[in-house]
Order: structure tokens, then C-alpha cells, then sequence
């Protein structure tokens, strides 16, 4: 499908501020990548999980220090890990069990490479343990072991990454408080790890440090883990839970725990799925949001501080893409690349400017501030590109004359020219360019521009 991008949708995304392509909640704190691939951080940084070079919370988001080309970021307890283009990891936070895979369990408060990591697709982050997906379907982790949630068959910590045993084919992984969680390209759902309250899902509660299959799963597309209860998304669009359940975290009506999945209460369409300590999320294909479980922060946003049990709908939200959740609190992403927060706010992990809890969704403030360096063109002045996303390269209709065309970053950096005139269209390469957000600008008499997405 042909993009059309009009002054108006310029002006709105392009010069005002906050606009994200990815959300992930840590313990007390909150994480996003930008437009330009940038990661933002706000909360508690007291173990240096802000990554700015401080252990100085804030309750606004600020940058975090010289990373850039960020693919995926995700939060542990007091941990983060980014994984950047180029498949490295990077981490900084809390180390004292060596979770930030860097060879010492010393904490940092910047970004640090963690050790002999390559072709890694994906990174999850359990409270004090991390987990790394490779291009070839193994899991690798590293951090606390103590109930043998790597899954390597011991229940030794490791300050590197080391192998989950013999587990292979595997396409999604999660990690929760002493229990890790991995999706095999079958549909089928292993854990490792603690397991007295049954969050393993084999029909037990004995614990194993050996991934184990899920009982009776099939046909998963997704997968969460919380403290300590589990949550897989199936392709039907129907959720499963299971392991702990005291405040209605699985969602089936009860206050019991399951060592064996349960079907989530009157949930249908579902496209995504996140878990914070206590409480759950699922994003419905029409864009709204519902959640259960603990609620005495309002981390389930229904204006109440009432637990539920089943799944009840976050109040005026619509046009989500995105959910995510931390500890106390939960985060969404909107189609506009805006951002919303709810719950817990002690440390400012809502990101609002505040330390003030809130039961219904409020907006993150100053995420990000992109586009600042691209004039504001006139009302008629327009490009097309197809396709758009584009990967390799993509087909612009410049629909005027135009002396060159450039694609410009979201800082306002040139990181093409093309000579254009006397063409009506060109095709632009695109396989130097990094996954992310760019402006395509004609420049002429009159400049025109398009927004192009660049994916990988």
C-alpha cells in the first residue's frame, strides 16, 4: 500500500515532541527506543538502570548515554539490555549476579557490551537473570541460577552468558522472577526454573533446571511471565495462564493457583500479551486494552484500585499497538507514537513529570524529540513511496520536479542524495540504512516530503 504523508501528519509527527517505536516496563522503572532508534529511560536508577551515567531517578525520560541503532530494549528488576542493530547486547543496571553478562558483578551505570554474544534476534530480562535469543534458535543466559532458570541443567550463577542446554528451534523467549519461559517454532512452550506455585505449567510443582514442556499448549504465538505466574498467547486469540494466582493474575475467575494452563475469562481477538509482577495485560486487535490481577496502584487502569480477577478494559484508550509492563505499573503505546502509563509512580517510572500513582492512563512527557531539523513544507507539497515499510529499497513518485531527492534522519541528517531531475520517479536504496523512522525530502521550488519506515 502506497503512504501518502500530508503537512498535516508531518507537522504532528514530525515537529513535536515524543513519538516511540518500542515500550518495555522494568521493576520501578521504564524504558522506550525513539524514532531514530535511540533509547529513553525514566524511573528509579538507584543501581544505575537509567544508563545516563547517574543513579539519579527521573521522572521524565532522559537519554540514555551514547547508545544509538537500537533494535529491541527490555527491563529486569534493576537491569536493562538493549540489542542493537548489529545483534550485539548491551546492559547496564544492577549486576550483583552478574546479570549484565559482562564477566565482573560490578553494577554500571552506563552502557556495557556483553560478553561473547553475536547473531542474537532477541532479549528478555528476568528480574536478576537475562536471556538472549540467537539467530539459530538457541537461548543463552546468564545472572542468578539459584533455582536453575537458565535452564542449563545446573543452579549456578554466571556473570557471562552461557547455553540452555540442549534447547533448540526456539523462537520467543521471557523471563520472570526465578523462571524463564521459551516458545519453540512448533507452538509448544518450555520453562525452567522455580516452580512451587506451578508457574513451570508441566502438572507439578516441583522445580527444574532443565526446560520442561507446558502442559496440553499448542498453536503459541507469544509468551509473558510474571513473578510467578506464566501467560501464552495462542493463535486463536484466546490467552492461557498459569502458577500464582492469589490476586486474580490469571484471569479465569479465581484466586487459585494452576499448575497446568487455564484459559484467561472472556478473552477473544487478542494480538499481544505482557505480565508485570502481580498483573496482566492483553491488547485486543481493535486497540484497546484489558487487565487483571493486583491493583492497589491502579496498575490496571480502570480508574479503580480494586483487584480483578477477570479481565476488565484500561479506561480511554484506543489505537493501541503496544503493551508492556513493570513491577507496579503498566505502559502502551499508541498508533501516534505516543506513550501512556498507569499504576505505581513512587520513583516517576510513569514518566509524567510526577511521583503521584494513577489509576487511569496519563501521558509520558518530552519522550522524544525528533524531526527537529526538517522545514515545514506547504499544505500541497507531497511525496509518495511504495512500499512502505520498505527493506532493500522503495519507489518514490515525485510528482513535480525536483533538482534531488535526500532521505534525511529523524535528527535532520543527510544520509542520502540522489540527483532527480527531469524524473517523475526514482528508486532509493535502502540497504545502508538502519531499521527505523526517515524523512524522504525532493528539494525544488517548493520542497516535498514523505515519512519512509525502514524494516528488517
Amino acid at each position: 500500500m502506497t503512504h501518502i504523508l500530508t503537512l498535516s501528519a508531518l507537522a504532528f509527527i514530525g515537529l513535536t515532541p515524543a513519538h516511540a517505536q518500542t515500550i518495555a516496563g522494568g521493576g520501578d522503572f521504564s524504558v522506550a527506543v525513539c524514532l531514530d532508534n535511540t533509547p529513553r529511560a525514566w524511573g528509579s536508577n538507584i543501581d544505575g538502570q537509567l544508563g545516563d551515567g547517574t543513579n539519579t531517578d527521573s521522572d521524565v525520560p532522559i537519554p540514555v548515554d551514547a547508545l544509538s541503532g537500537i533494535r529491541a530494549m527490555t527491563g529486569g528488576g534493576a537491569h536493562c539490555l538493549v540489542l542493537k542493530n548489529d545483534s550485539t547486547v548491551w546492559t547496564w543496571g544492577d549486576n550483583a549476579f552478574g546479570q549484565l553478562g559482562i564477566g565482573s558483578n560490578a553494577d554500571s551505570n552506563v552502557p556495557v557490551q556483553a560478553n561473547a554474544l553475536n547473531g542474537i534476534i532477541a532479549v528478555e530480562a528476568g528480574a536478576d537473570h537475562s536471556l538472549a535469543l540467537r539467530s539459530d534458535g538457541t537461548v543463552w543466559a546468564w545472572g542468578i541460577n539459584g533455582y536453575g532458570q537458565f535452564g542449563d541443567g545446573t543452579t549456578a550463577n554466571s556473570n557471562i552468558p552461557v547455553q540452555a542446554g540442549s534447547l533448540a528451534d526456539i523462537t520467543a523467549i521471557a523471563g520472570g522472577t526465578y523462571h524463564s519461559l521459551a516458545l519453540k517454532d512448533d507452538g509448544t512452550v518450555w520453562a525452567a526454573g522455580w516452580n512451587n506455585y506451578g508457574q513451570l505449567g508441566n502438572g507439578t510443582n516441583i522445580s527444574s533446571a532443565v526446560y520442561v514442556p507446558v502442559d496440553s499448549l499448542s498453536g503459541i504465538m507469544a509468551i509473558a511471565a510474571g513473578e510467578y505466574h506464566s501467560l501464552a498467547l495462542k493463535n486463536d486469540g484466546t490467552v492461557w495462564s498459569w502458577g500464582y494466582n492469589p490476586y486474580g493474575q490469571l484471569g479465569n475467575g479465581t484466586a487459585t493457583n494452576s499448575n497446568v494452563p487455564v484459559p484467561v475469562t472472556s478473552l477473544t481477538n487478542i494480538t499481544a500479551i505482557a505480565s508485570g509482577t502481580y498483573h496482566s495485560l492483553a491488547l485486543k486487535n481493535d486497540g484497546t486494552a484489558l487487565t487483571w490481577g493486583y491493583n492497589p496502584f491502579g496498575q490496571l487502569g480502570n480508574g479503580t484500585t480494586a483487584n480483578s480477577n477477570v479481565p476488565v478494559p484500561v479506561s480511554s484508550l484506543t489505537g493501541l499497538s503496544t503493551i508492556a509492563a513493570g513491577w507496579s505499573h503498566s505502559l502502551a503505546l499508541k498508533d501516534d507514537g505516543t506513550v501512556w502509563t498507569w499504576g505505581a509512580n513512587g520513583a516517576g517510572q510513569l514518566g509524567d513529570g510526577t511521583n503521584t500513582p494513577s489509576n487511569v492512563p496519563v501521558q509520558v512527557t518530552g519522550l522524544c524529540t525528533v524531526w527537529n531539523d526538517v522545514e515545514e513544507p506547504s499544505a500541497e507539497a507531497f511525496l509518495s513511496a511504495f512500499p512502505n515499510p520498505a527493506s532493500d529499497r522503495c519507489l518514490v513518485n515525485l510528482g513535480a520536479q525536483a533538482d534531488e531527492l535526500e532521505v534525511v534522519s529523524s535528527q535532520g541528517a543527510v544520509l542520502l542524495q540522489m540527483a532527480t531531475r527531469g524524473r517523475a520517479q526514482v528508486n532509493v536504496p535502502l540497504e545502508n540504512l538502519a531499521q527505523g523512522v526517515y524523512i524522504l525530502r525532493a528539494t525544488g521550488i517548493v520542497p516535498r516530503y514523505a515519512r519512509l519506515v525502514v524494516a528488517r
